[in-house]
């Protein structure tokens, strides 16, 4: 089942973070993950105006996330992000019925 990334980043360094996106791309590929979005302009349709950087990326698995994010080269590419931005980042696995999909309330 395919698993999701969403992240949220403010971003107040932005040569200090090139050193991170710089870096993520060849380890993202290496546990099967894309970028579906990376950076691109978010329009907020409700609520308060988004206005940070947004990357969503879609991997095989869960599995693959927790792998990704513990491989020692991300770590180490997980230090320029720190130094230069603050982060919200989510996990949630996709859905097997997307066309009518339960909502779990």
């Amino acid at each position: 089942m395919p698993a999701y990334v969403v992240s949220m980043m403010s971003i107040h360094d932005p040569k200090t973070y090139k050193k991170y996106t710089d870096r993520t791309p060849p380890i993202v590929k290496q546990y099967g993950g894309k970028f579906l979005t990376r950076g691109e302009e978010v329009t907020t349709l409700e609520g308060e105006p988004y206005q940070n950087r947004m990357v969503i990326l879609e991997f095989p698995s869960k599995q693959s996330v927790v792998d990704w994010m513990a491989d020692p080269e991300y770590q180490d590419a997980m230090t320029f992000r720190h130094a230069s931005s603050e982060a919200r980042i989510l996990l949630q696995e996709g859905g097997a019925d997307t066309y009518d999909p339960d909502p779990k309330l």
